[in-house]
């Protein structure tokens, strides 16, 4: 399981930053699974929770979540 993998941290996101709820030193991208050191990470979804590697993976994890045809 992924939330064994040592140290992956947990987090909560909100609109501007982020809590660790676990310490870690990296976290995992929603989209894909690539690693994200802490220090590095500017991408997240305070609405779905999740966190991206970058742009890209942000707009393809929307589009899932919301559909192409969003307005």
């Amino acid at each position: 399981m992924a939330t064994e993998l040592p140290g992956l941290a947990v987090l909560h996101y909100g609109a501007a930053d982020f809590d660790i709820e676990r310490p870690g030193q990296f976290v995992l991208c929603a989209v894909s699974g690539a690693r994200i050191d802490l220090h590095d990470l500017k991408y997240w979804s305070a609405e779905f929770q999740e966190a991206y590697r970058g742009p890209q993976e942000a707009t393809r994890s929307f589009l899932q979540h919301r559909g192409p045809d969003f307005r």
